[in-house]
């Protein structure tokens, strides 16, 4: 089992900066990908990005390129993401996730992610 957690959520004004955090902690050694989801009020989880964590890109979905940025510290089990011109839209509550599946193709939904966290909310006020 590979145990998530979120931090880093909370409130900024459309236009402002947050980085999310995610600790893991149990099997980390059996995860390929990481990724993070996000779900708003009234609609399903969706992909934001992903990442293997064997190396290569990471791959954003559209509406977040150019602004948020994934990045990893092994030596710590973390995975950040940085989220630069944030927007009432990103509203949400941001999950990190893990895959154990190992894949060329980028793993962007959500059946493909086994361990999840508890998510963090994001508010971005206009």
């Amino acid at each position: 089992q590979v145990q998530l957690v979120e931090s880093g959520g909370g409130s900024v004004q459309a236009g402002g900066s947050l980085r999310l955090s995610c600790v893991a902690s149990g099997r980390t050694f059996s995860s390929n990908a990481m990724g993070w989801f996000r779900q708003a009020p009234g609609k399903e989880r969706e992909f934001v990005v992903t990442i293997r964590l064997s190396g290569g890109n990471p791959y954003y979905a559209d509406s977040v390129k150019g602004r948020f940025t994934i990045s990893r510290d092994a030596a710590k089990n973390t995975v950040y993401l940085q989220m630069n011109s944030l927007q009432p839209e990103d509203t949400a509550v941001y999950y990190c996730a893990a895959s154990r599946i190992f894949s060329i193709a980028p793993l962007t939904t959500i059946s493909k992610y086994e361990f999840w966290g508890q998510g963090t909310q994001v508010t971005v006020s206009s």
